[in-house]
This record gives C-alpha cells, structure tokens and sequence, in this order.
C-alpha cells in the first residue's frame, strides 16, 4: 500500500497520471539535470514514461518516489522518496534516497523536509535496515542535503562516466 506522508509544509503523495504536465515541467528543464547526465526529456512522452515506471515500482515493490505537493498551495514541488534501486548500482540493489525540484523551489529546504519524512518512513514503518543515496560528485546542494540528513559518505562510484559519491545510512530503531 503506498502511502502519504506530510510534513510541516509539504504532503508526500503518491504519483498519478495526471502528474504528467508537472513531471514534464520538472524534467525539461537543462539547469535539473546539469548532474543527472544532462539528458532533460523534450516530450509529454517521456514524462509519462516515467510516471509509469513509478507506478510499475509501486506494484512491484510497494514503495516508490512520491509527489511533493506545498501544503499553503497545493502546488507540485517536485517528487522524493524511498526506491528499491536496481540500475544504479551494478555490483548490488538497495533502498534509494531520492529527490528532485522545479527550478523555483531550489534553496528552501523543501528537499530535506522531504527527505527526512521519507527516511523516517523507511526506518520506522518498513523497518529497512538501511537506506543508500547517490550524489555526482559535484552537486554541492545535494551533497550538503545528504550530509545534513545524517548520511554517511561511503566511498564513490562511477555511474554514466560520472563520479559520484555514495551514502549509507543504518536503521537508528533497530
């Protein structure tokens, strides 16, 4: 069962198609994806594309990345949220991190908020026993969100010819 969590300020939801005009908003954007492989999408399909997989990761695992929604205006932040990661990580799969912002919400810790509702989630309710997250190397925002998080930096690795770090971060309730 996917669930919705909230926070101060945001509601977690979970994605549905007609987030699809957002997603395509969030991911056409060159500035969000200068340290994801500087790959933005350029159609509604594409965004659709994604918002299926997610709701395939629903099914299939029972959690994926949720809608971020600012509670004063209903309006679509970005996503964030807990993943069951299989690509990213060649030698094995984990539990993944994630976030990712419209432009204009950058730099308001919305992305942290987020995150911390959504480890507490992995730890407290699906009792994960760890949590990992992924950052190119040189993304100081999402390095800086990681580290605040209380993230463990763990070593780096190279994902599409990018270097990237890597953190873990243990289940403090078990």
């Amino acid at each position: 069962m996917i669930i919705k969590l909230e926070t101060k300020r945001l509601i977690l939801r979970p994605v549905t198609e007609a987030d699809a005009q957002d997603f395509f908003q969030l991911d056409s954007n060159p500035k969000v994806h200068a340290f994801l492989g500087n790959k933005p999408v350029k159609t509604i399909e594409e965004s659709e594309a994604m918002i299926a997989n997610i709701l395939e990761q629903y099914k299939t695992n029972g959690l994926g990345r949720l809608a971020m929604i600012d509670k004063s205006t209903n309006e679509f932040i970005g996503w964030s949220g807990l993943k069951y990661e299989e690509q990213l990580r060649k030698e094995f799969n984990y539990y993944d991190l994630g976030y990712r912002l419209k432009e204009q919400f950058w730099g308001k810790g919305y992305a942290t908020e987020a995150a911390f509702a959504s480890l507490d989630y992995g730890f407290k309710d699906l009792e994960l026993k760890e949590i990992g997250a992924a950052a190119d190397v040189n993304h100081i925002a999402s390095n800086t969100i990681l580290k605040k998080l209380g993230m463990q930096p763990s070593g780096t690795f190279v994902y599409d010819n990018d270097l990237c770090n890597w953190y873990i971060l243990k289940n403090p309730y078990l």
